[in-house]
């Protein structure tokens, strides 16, 4: 297909980014427009320039892409007659362009390490920069609001701009641009999945980790587009947005990247009795989904997606029979019905003898009380649990009987004696998985376990980011404001995983040489070890932020990584400033 627009304009007016806003208005009418006419959607446009005329400079800030030049045989004229050149644009309406279009795919970029360019001076532009939102600009006014962000993440958009009329205005600008523009969660998040999908090529097995959070945002009354995220009884409801995201986690527990984000309004309507496409069960079957396309784009890597028990859906794991490529992992939920005269599925594999014995690492959490949002949780102290293993084959109902029952691998992880006041320990994980020993049940195990990394991610995003202190106008533009956060939020939680993990890292993998020569001096004032390594460096950071080292201290957690991360952001400015208020010398002059 062949695209022309031609602009004319009284000499009078002026309009701002004209031609990109036409071309972009015209690209998100034509697939439907392309539809209704010749019956099916184009996956791809293509125009021309003639660059002895044009430059091609709106096709280049709209994010077309030059692919190069006509032949010079037109082809309509006579043989042998030549025609201008023409410069080739193209612009893709469709990430699977490819695939429908037959065209062999791209070579395969290299593999990335999961803390390889995510120092602070270049994190930005590595994760978030060539962002297709239809203009270069609003590309490049991404990278610097993330900068800013991502340096002083607590931070109000204000605050983190330091007072820069121009930053704040831009940041601001490019979150509230038209709601039709292509200024998109997707598009925002596009070149961070890319990234995430290359640090996935480097490893034998990828966790993707699904899971749902709700965003308040009750103080937030003059806000269009929120749903409703609780009721209480006597009151008119919370006002929020619902946060379904995908997390990459690889096998040792490091996250490696936010590869899905999906938001919703609700409506706070009852669930029962609307087609599946309107329910709640959607958002684990989109997520799914996407972990199949990004099973097909990785060779070599087996993707396991990971669920809670909100996931225990019949509908999901009917879809994962269907899809390819993607294992399923989910903690049960429901006790369901073997047939008649039968045990249901928790009865009866507490009757079977147990296959293993293994001890669990309980980790110690702190009291919380209930909130309108949130059960209360008691105390929990810190102990090893001992309990008993099994496995073994089910078949659940189908969705059909055309399609036959859901053959699937139960592991029951049971402690029959807890200690006094504290919640014995019992989790059934139904899995796609081969399970046929107990190492590959412990690995089951350790797999689902791994779920909680992204409960860590969404309490760095929300408390960590502040993100519920977003003021917006509309849902929509708090959904582009947040997906920005999210990436900032990943790179905190690598950064707290990767200082545990892997120690040895040089530290400039998150450091500047700034922060390092702040790091430095701190460490030898408080007489600490120097921070030679990445391991030390996140250590002597939580420290600033308030974290007691000891000998037999474990590791520091997240809130401490973020709050010492804050501190050393305002002490390196202090450091980089220093000039500016320190007196110059004064040379002393003798008395003639």
């Amino acid at each position: 297909m062949q695209c022309g627009v031609c602009l004319g304009i009284y000499p009078s007016v002026r309009c701002h980014l004209l031609a990109s806003k036409v071309l972009g208005m015209v690209l998100r009418r034509l697939p439907e427009d392309f539809r209704q006419r010749y019956g099916y959607r184009p996956a791809l446009v293509e125009t021309y320039c003639d660059p002895q005329q044009h430059a091609g400079t709106c096709f280049r800030a709209a994010n077309w892409t030059c692919v190069g030049q006509t032949a010079g045989r037109g082809r309509f004229a006579a043989p042998g007659q030549r025609v201008p050149v023409k410069a080739i644009f193209v612009y893709p309406l469709r990430r699977d362009w490819r695939r429908l279009l037959g065209a062999a795919a791209p070579p395969p970029c290299a593999p990335l390490g999961p803390a390889d360019g995510l120092a602070l001076d270049e994190f930005a532009a590595n994760e978030l920069g060539q962002a297709p939102l239809g203009d270069v600009r609003l590309s490049k006014r991404l990278v610097q609001t993330a900068q800013m962000q991502a340096a002083a993440p607590m931070a109000s958009i204000p605050a983190a701009a330091q007072g820069q009329r121009a930053a704040v205005k831009g940041h601001y600008r490019l979150i509230d641009q038209p709601d039709e523009s292509a200024v998109t969660p997707e598009n925002i998040l596009a070149p961070h999945r890319q990234r995430t999908l290359r640090r996935l090529q480097a490893e034998s097995v990828v966790l993707c980790v699904q899971d749902g959070t709700d965003l308040n945002f009750a103080e937030h009354a003059g806000c269009a587009g929120l749903g409703l995220i609780g009721k209480n009884r006597g009151s008119e409801g919370t006002l929020g947005l619902h946060m379904h995201s995908t997390l990459a986690v690889s096998p040792q527990g490091i996250p490696l990247g936010v590869l899905k984000i999906q938001y919703e309004a609700p409506d706070g309507k009852a669930q029962r009795g609307r087609p599946l496409e309107e329910r709640k069960t959607m958002r684990w079957i989109r997520g799914l989904r996407d972990c199949a396309e990004v099973a097909g784009q990785l060779a070599g890597t087996r993707v396991v997606s990971v669920l809670d028990r909100e996931g225990d859906v019949q509908a999901l794991f009917a879809e994962q029979r269907r899809l390819a490529g993607v294992e399923l992992l989910v903690r049960a939920k429901h006790n369901r019905s073997l047939g008649p005269d039968r045990p249901k599925l928790f009865e009866q594999i507490r009757e079977q003898t147990a296959q293993g014995q293994l001890q669990i690492q309980v980790q110690r959490s702190s009291e919380r009380r209930g909130t309108r949002q949130q059960k209360a949780k008691p105390l929990r102290q810190a102990r090893t649990a001992r309990a008993e293993l099994r496995w073994q084959t089910v078949e659940l109902a189908g969705p059909s009987r055309r399609e036959g029952p859901l053959r699937l691998q139960l592991v029951h992880v049971w402690e029959r004696s807890a200690p006094a006041g504290a919640e014995a320990l019992e989790w059934f994980l139904l899995t796609s998985l081969p399970v046929a020993s107990q190492a590959e049940a412990e690995q089951v195990l350790e797999w689902y376990r791994l779920r909680w990394r992204i409960e860590d991610w969404h309490r760095i995003l929300k408390s960590g980011c502040k993100v519920e202190y977003l003021g917006h106008r509309t849902g929509e533009r708090i959904e582009r404001a947040v997906t920005i956060k999210a990436v900032i939020a990943w790179r905190l939680a690598a950064m707290t995983l990767l200082g545990r993990e892997t120690p040895e890292l040089p530290a400039a993998v998150f450091f500047t040489e700034v922060q390092m020569r702040v790091l430095r001096h701190f460490a030898t004032k408080r007489r600490l070890a120097a921070p030679g390594n990445l391991g030390l460096a996140v250590r002597t950071m939580a420290i600033l932020g308030g974290y007691l080292y000891r000998k037999n201290a474990p590791p520091p957690g997240h809130q401490k990584i973020w709050e010492g991360w804050t501190r050393l952001t305002i002490m390196s400015e202090a450091y980089e400033l220093r000039d500016y208020f320190e007196p110059p010398a004064i040379a002393s002059q003798e008395e003639p």
